[in-house]
Order: structure tokens, then sequence, then C-alpha cells
């Protein structure tokens, strides 16, 4: 009729078989845990760049990345907003010049800075400066708590 000493039926698909109590999975059969996931920084709002502007939130840093390659700029950059953020500070103004006739690759790739990895648990929010704190040329940083 049936073999008492046959292998018990393999598990349904999809599905793993039982395990004992108290047991755990090895370290490789175990999924990895993945980071929490910080927000990419937005846009400052409307209130905010205009306290800004109008200097009624004081811009508390500056950093000025004017004459520096891109690489050293990016390491420059990252470490006054990680410094800025250890300090408590809220808002700093980011000088990155327009480059030759408007160009400039520092002032392109900052936006992929301050939305990357490294910087999303330190920039809440970005938006460029008004004319008087360097146009085109800067930006506002809001940074968040510690």
């Amino acid at each position: 009729l049936y073999d008492t000493a046959a292998a018990p039926p393999p598990p349904p698909a999809g599905r793993s078989p039982p395990r004992a109590w108290g047991r755990r999975a090895p370290e490789a059969a175990r999924p990895p845990i993945a980071p929490r996931a910080q927000p990419a920084p937005e846009e400052l709002e409307p209130g905010r760049k205009r306290r800004l502007t109008r200097e009624r939130d004081p811009i508390e840093a500056r950093i000025d990345l004017h004459g520096f390659g891109r690489f050293e700029a990016e390491d420059q950059l990252r470490g006054f907003l990680i410094g800025c953020q250890m300090r408590g500070l809220r808002s700093v103004l980011v000088i990155t010049g327009q480059g030759r006739r408007g160009g400039g690759i520092i002032r392109a790739s900052v936006h992929e800075w301050l939305t990357g990895p490294d910087l999303r648990g330190v920039v809440s929010g970005f938006a460029p400066a008004h004319r008087r704190h360097g146009g085109d040329g800067a930006l506002y940083v809001t940074l968040k708590g510690r």
C-alpha cells in the first residue's frame, strides 16, 4: 500500500519547511534588513524662503565652493553640512558660483549631491538664493535637527 520508510513529501512551492522552536535560521538564510529610507530633500516652502531672503531667519553659516574641483567640492560640502547639523544650525548658504557662461560643474552637480543618500539625513530642503545672496550661483539649504 504505502511505504512507511519513505521520506515526507516536499513542502509546497514558495514555503519553507517547518523549523524547530527556538532555532534561528543561519545568517546566510535570513533576508537582509534594509535601513530605514530617508525622504529626499524638497524645495523650501515659500514662507521659509521669503524669511531667508529678507533675513528674518538668519543664515547661520556659509560655504564658498569657488576654486575647488568637482570631487573636492563634494567632500567640502558634505563635511560642512554635517558639521553644521552637529552644531545645531538650521539654515546655511552654499555658494557654488555660476561658472563660465552659466554652466559650472559644481553648480550642475550640487543638486545631485544634496539629494544623494549621504546627505538625506542632513538636508531637509534647498532653494536658489535671492540675488543679494548670490542669485543663481548660490543656494539656501535648510538642515534637519540632530
